[in-house]
């Protein structure tokens, strides 16, 4: 399966741009008011939530770190997808089940203009956000270890505390069906109050141009979001928003069903890895 895990990253450049710094306020002033109106009058809302922890909408700019052109652009890239990743999550209506596994794991579909079919995974993991956070952000590069998905992952350049780009090869489906695909992606990492979001698009980057004989696939706008359950903070909600475009000759019926699968499977694969790491913890204090 693909390491649809992941494609949350990146976007197009703007190097015709140059008042970068005024470009970033403004994408997080975008933010801001993207939230606002997204929250709505329901508490229960989940943005409503990020609100109250000083979410996005307290985005701070408080790291005034110089960046050249290029790392402005890359940073405004993952802003960008993270707004729009808020701003596609938040609509609650026209989503359509494409399959329930029997844990009560949900994926749901919903076509959009101008970005096509998008997925959308909604599962509860027994871990604390922190430390799936943890496992997603911080040991990113391990992620190949553990997701028989993905062949690798690796921090091509960081740009201050909250970006990133990587690029990232998944392994073929069995059969050969969806043959391996890289992704070159722009992350977006956001911790606001108890709540974390991991977002990103496809992006370019010189360090990793288009190898020979391994079809350059597209994402995004991709995030995940994990907030503590309502009913027990010790538990996440874990929501994945995926959108891929796997390039090449495939029915739009099985890449459906491919997608789909990879995040039911993601999900598996993630718990399995967080149980195994409670077990490493626990021999290791006996």
């Amino acid at each position: 399966m693909l390491p649809a895990t992941f494609k949350l990253c990146a976007g197009i450049s703007y190097r015709h741009m140059r008042n970068m710094t005024g470009l970033r306020r403004n994408a997080l002033a975008a933010i801001h008011h993207e939230l606002n109106r997204l929250a709505g009058p329901g508490p229960s809302n989940w943005i409503s939530q990020v609100r109250r922890r000083s979410s996005l909408l307290s985005s701070r700019i408080q790291e005034e770190e110089v960046y050249n052109e290029e790392e402005m652009s890359y940073v405004k890239q993952g802003e960008d997808a993270l707004q729009k990743a808020i701003s596609i999550l938040s609509e609650q209506d026209g989503w359509t089940v494409e399959t329930v596994a029997a844990n009560g794991d949900k994926v749901l579909s919903k076509v959009l203009p101008d970005i096509g079919k998008v997925f959308k995974l909604e599962v509860v993991m027994e871990q604390h956000p922190d430390n799936l956070y943890e496992e997603l952000v911080e040991k990113m590069e391990q992620m190949g270890d553990w997701n028989p998905n993905v062949k690798q992952v690796k921090i091509l350049q960081k740009i201050g505390q909250d970006t990133m780009v990587t690029h990232e090869v998944s392994a073929e489906t069995p059969g050969n069906i969806v043959g391996p695909r890289d992704f070159v992606s722009v992350r977006c990492a956001k911790r606001r109050g108890s709540t974390c979001f991991l977002a990103g698009m496809s992006t370019q980057h010189p360090k990793m141009p288009e190898q020979k004989g391994v079809i350059r696939a597209e994402n995004g706008p991709t995030c995940i979001v994990m907030k503590p359950c309502a009913e027990d903070p010790s538990k996440t909600k874990f929501t994945w928003l995926l959108s891929l475009d796997l390039k090449g000759w495939i029915p739009k019926t099985i890449i459906n069903k491919v997608l789909s699968q990879t995040q039911v499977d993601f999900a598996s694969h993630l718990r399995n890895r967080m149980a195994n790491n409670v077990s490493m913890e626990m021999a290791h204090a006996c």
